[in-house]
């Protein structure tokens, strides 16, 4: 595997929240976000970026139109080396969209660094009694490898990447070849040596790792949510799995800290995304989010999620001022109280990913918004009830979470932008939005519904359309065609329903018969299937045979 330079890290923060006097009682270490009040004296400057930033990071840029500006730069060296040297300090990480370190010490050298003349303020990240917290967000059932059953090659990972048009992606030949994607969770596990990722790894595709809260390059270990997260984009087992971006090259990032909840993961995300910049990233997937912690005195109240305030949404918003497309799950907070996305879902230039179950209803612990100041959130919806992954072992997984929904359309979103690369990451945004279920009456609660790559494609190229492309099931199994679709639509039968007499139901989502209609028996594989006055939406559609059992197959209608 090759990395990149971990000096690419150790550049430049700036103030983040309002700043506070750190309070940590003497003799206790902990981590503080030290700002500082200038750049004076760098030996840096934004006509020269590739002394900090990579080639790749600074054609980023230069394809999006995006200057390089003065926070881009490096945290000044002399700063940095009076902090390192500073009694009693540890320097872990310097941000330079901040202007600020992270550090580790007590309060006693804390007073130290405060009186130094060019440091402005400081804010302690990880106050109060550590404990477990449940790892991740999500909640899985195990279950054993299977047989495909959805398209032969996708296995139980069909369907999340059919109702989003990602099988119609891969077969007009984007799979995310060329694009880069950093991934940001909790851990990754079994990464390293299960077959689904066989592909990634003999590749050279899986470009780098670290561990921002070890300070290392070890990521194959704690918790499995990564693995989980990661399978849904880059895995590629034919018959088993694949997901939505299996072609594109991986940095794999641990932000989260699992044995408590504490702002210092927002301060690692932050630096996670500098990274990310810095070696070029395309597309950011976290399925991370921060309301409340350890310490119910730092937790975050409904007012500070405007997306402005909070150091994880100021860093998710500054990543996409450098052209990244960020891309974070709502939360699964739906169901209680708070019921609000976190941060950095609040995020203004954040694509914010919802819940859905496979007939586009969406997941009751799906986090809903608006934002404190009013915006649509989400921003989309993509499937994460009884959604699938794959564990370390290798097996499918499925569980529900907005946590599976972000990777699967980010890796959608991945291809579409390796499809249309003259755009910006906001545009891509944008169109994807344009394409979703809900785009003409967007919510709070699905934004503006489930996107679909063809309907996209489609609108940013409408001279050179792009088919939908033939269904990718077996010829055993029955199919709807093209989904999503419109009034007329294709059946494809298998074998033994072709020389049979049929009965054919449609189904709204609430299990409501819409139509029913007889099919004589037709001797072929394709059967045209006329559905005028259709409102738009998921249906299912159930064939059966006298004597035989019913199939049923779902689709999606425009």
């Amino acid at each position: 595997m090759r990395f990149f330079p971990l000096a690419l890290l150790l550049t430049g923060l700036a103030g983040v929240v309002a700043p506070e006097a750190a309070q940590a009682q003497s003799g206790t270490v902990r981590r503080h976000l030290v700002y500082f009040r200038d750049k004076a004296g760098t030996p840096f400057s934004t006509g020269q970026p590739q002394a900090f930033l990579s080639a790749r990071a600074v054609q980023r840029r230069q394809r999006q139109g995006i200057a390089v500006l003065p926070r881009d730069l490096p945290v000044t060296p002399a700063y940095a080396a009076q902090v390192r040297a500073t009694s009693g300090v540890t320097l872990l990480y310097t941000s330079r969209w901040f202007n600020a370190a992270v550090v580790a010490c007590d309060s006693a050298a804390l007073g130290r660094l405060q009186a130094l003349p060019f440091v402005r303020a400081a804010a302690t990240l990880n106050r109060g009694t550590n404990r477990t917290v449940p790892a991740g967000q999500y909640a899985q059932q195990t279950q054993p490898p299977v047989a495909a059953r959805g398209a032969a090659d996708y296995g139980e990972a069909y369907w999340q990447a059919q109702m989003i048009g990602a099988v119609s992606m891969h077969n007009a030949g984007y799979q995310g070849e060329g694009m880069q994607v950093a991934v940001f969770d909790a851990g990754f596990p079994g990464v390293d040596q299960m077959q689904a990722f066989e592909p990634l790894r003999q590749s050279g595709r899986l470009l780098s790792t670290f561990d921002f809260v070890d300070k290392d390059r070890t990521v194959f270990e704690k918790n499995s949510h990564g693995t989980l997260t990661l399978s849904t984009l880059a895995a590629e087992q034919t018959g088993h799995f694949i997901g939505t971006a299996p072609r594109a090259s991986y940095h794999l990032c641990i932000t989260e800290d699992v044995r408590s909840e504490h702002p210092i993961e927002e301060a690692n995300w932050l630096i996670a995304a500098e990274y990310a910049d810095s070696v070029g990233v395309d597309v950011i997937s976290s399925s991370l989010g921060y309301t409340t912690f350890d310490a119910p005195s730092r937790d975050h109240r409904y007012a500070d999620l405007d997306g402005r305030t909070t150091i994880a949404s100021r860093a998710a918003n500054l990543a996409a001022r450098v052209g990244i497309l960020v891309v974070n799950s709502a939360g699964n907070d739906g169901g209680n109280s708070w019921r609000y996305i976190g941060a950095p879902a609040d995020a203004d230039s954040v694509l914010t990913v919802g819940a859905v179950d496979s007939l586009l209803n969406l997941g009751g612990f799906s986090s809903v918004g608006p934002t404190a100041d009013g915006r649509i959130k989400p921003n989309l919806a993509a499937m994460g009830v009884r959604a699938a992954g794959l564990a370390p072992n290798n097996s499918v997984v499925r569980g529900n979470g907005t946590s599976y929904a972000c990777p699967i359309l980010a890796g959608m979103a991945t291809g579409f932008w390796q499809a249309n690369p003259t755009l910006t990451a906001q545009q891509v945004l944008q169109w994807l939005q344009r394409s979703g279920t809900q785009a003409a009456s967007p919510d709070n609660l699905q934004g503006y519904g489930v996107p679909n790559f063809v309907r996209a494609y489609n609108l940013v190229n409408p001279n050179t359309p792009l088919a939908a492309g033939g269904p990718r099931r077996p010829a055993n199994e029955l199919s709807v065609f093209p989904s999503p679709g419109g009034a007329e639509l294709t059946l494809y039968l298998p074998e033994p329903l072709r020389r049979r007499a049929l009965r054919v139901s449609i189904r709204d989502s609430r299990g409501a018969l819409v139509r029913e209609l007889p099919l004589a028996p037709v001797g072929g594989e394709r059967v045209p299937l006329s559905l005028p006055g259709l409102r738009a939406g998921a249906y299912t559609c159930t064939v059966q045979a006298e004597g035989a059992a019913p199939q049923t197959v779902r689709f999606v209608q425009e």
